[in-house]
């Protein structure tokens, strides 16, 4: 018998979406049993590409389709071991590897054939969209690979701003690794330096987009800066574009969230925002009285009703600024994202979670609609009371 792996993943795949090792056995007989079955041990850990354990954390049978060959999708168990945050973990990898073979019973004990195991792979928290091939490699996903964000390749930020982005520093297959992002500016160019262990979980790694952050390597009064990967003299992929944008007449909402990569991408709402506050509330009456006492008498700031559940719920809705159609492909990825943020003082680390309470939008064009501008509203992810 001879039992092949005939389709794999892309080295690097993005959990949330298919995950897929096709089977095959040559040999036609033992495909005649209506008990054979194609078996796989899944193999799943983090830090060290080479420290999987000898024990597998599943196992998954299948039965031959139609095609008579096993097609195994491990993203919903792969995507399930992926629970950090990623404002806690920027690097959020999981190595797998899968061990095949075969089995049938032959009426006394179950028949197994001979493994075959596949290489390491890597799953990135994050997801795929149509119409991207199934086993696409993820270097074709984005125009500005390694930089993990779909763009816009043109985006403004203020001088005052802090933050970073992330590059891919892990292998891929079949492309360069960056080692530095070059920024180019009014003022000329400067080079940050950056390292991964591509043997580690050490995949991503981050680089300042704001120029009020640490590391920033360009100082001056520069009116807008590119930033690109590179490996030594070699561009990688495409570049992003920063405008110092100085247009600030009201005080500037700054959200980040979760893009499809794992990583975050950021926008600067600086048109009107307006908070609100809610509360819900249980009341009850109480019994008054003194009712323990040796005569009856009621105190003159007692109530005959009382809350017993006091709740509340804050929201916040911005505006962005008259922008440009590129936007639409990042503000979609930001109404499905499970992980936004209001940063408030990021100097100092301060951040609020949000979710999204927008449910649709009616995107524009700058065809159509010539100007185009949208409204975000949020909830607050922590209420008023801090109650553990």
């Amino acid at each position: 018998m001879s039992l092949s792996i005939t389709q794999t993943p892309a080295l690097v795949s993005l959990a949330q979406s298919p995950i897929i090792f096709t089977v095959a056995e040559s040999n036609a007989q033992l495909l005649t049993s209506s008990s054979f079955q194609y078996v796989g041990n899944l193999y799943y850990w983090q830090g060290g590409l080479n420290a999987s354990g000898s024990t597998a954390q599943y196992v998954i049978n299948k039965y031959p389709n139609t095609s008579n060959v096993g097609i195994f999708d491990l993203n919903r168990i792969i995507n399930s071991t992926l629970t950090d945050f990623a404002i806690a973990n920027t690097s959020n990898v999981q190595y797998y590897a899968v061990e095949f073979y075969t089995q049938y019973y032959n009426g006394t004990s179950y028949i197994t054939g001979s493994h075959v195991r596949s290489q390491t792979y890597k799953a990135l928290d994050g997801y795929g969209i149509f119409q991207e091939p199934i086993g696409q490699n993820i270097t074709s996903a984005s125009a500005f690979w390694p930089l993990m964000t779909d763009g816009p390749s043109s985006q403004s930020a203020f001088i005052d701003n802090y933050g970073s982005a992330s590059v891919y520093v892990g292998t891929a297959g079949g492309t360069l690794q960056p080692n530095k992002i070059v920024y180019t500016s009014n003022l000329g160019t400067a080079d940050l330096s950056i390292s991964g262990n591509t043997s580690s979980s050490a995949q991503t790694a981050q680089y300042p987009i704001g120029p009020a952050g640490a590391g920033f390597p360009l100082s001056g009064s520069f009116t807008y800066f590119k930033t690109q990967a590179y490996n030594n003299s070699t561009p990688l992929g495409g570049a992003i574009t920063y405008t110092i944008d100085c247009i600030q007449k009201y005080p500037n909402v700054r959200i980040k969230w979760k893009n499809r990569y794992g990583q975050f991408d950021w926008f600067n709402f600086y048109m009107v925002n307006k908070q609100s506050f809610e509360t819900e509330k249980r009341t009850y009456q109480p019994q008054l009285g003194s009712w323990e006492s040796a005569t009856l008498s009621y105190q003159n700031y007692d109530s005959g009703i009382l809350n017993y559940v006091a709740d509340s719920k804050q929201s916040i809705s911005v505006n962005t600024f008259w922008i440009q159609e590129d936007y639409n492909e990042l503000f979609k990825q930001l109404l499905v994202s499970d992980e936004i943020y209001w940063v408030y003082n990021e100097p100092n680390g301060l951040v609020r979670p949000l979710t999204i309470a927008t449910s649709n939008i009616l995107f524009k064009t700058g065809v159509v609609d010539k100007l185009i501008q949208y409204q975000f509203d949020f909830n607050f992810g922590q209420a008023y009371k801090l109650i553990l």
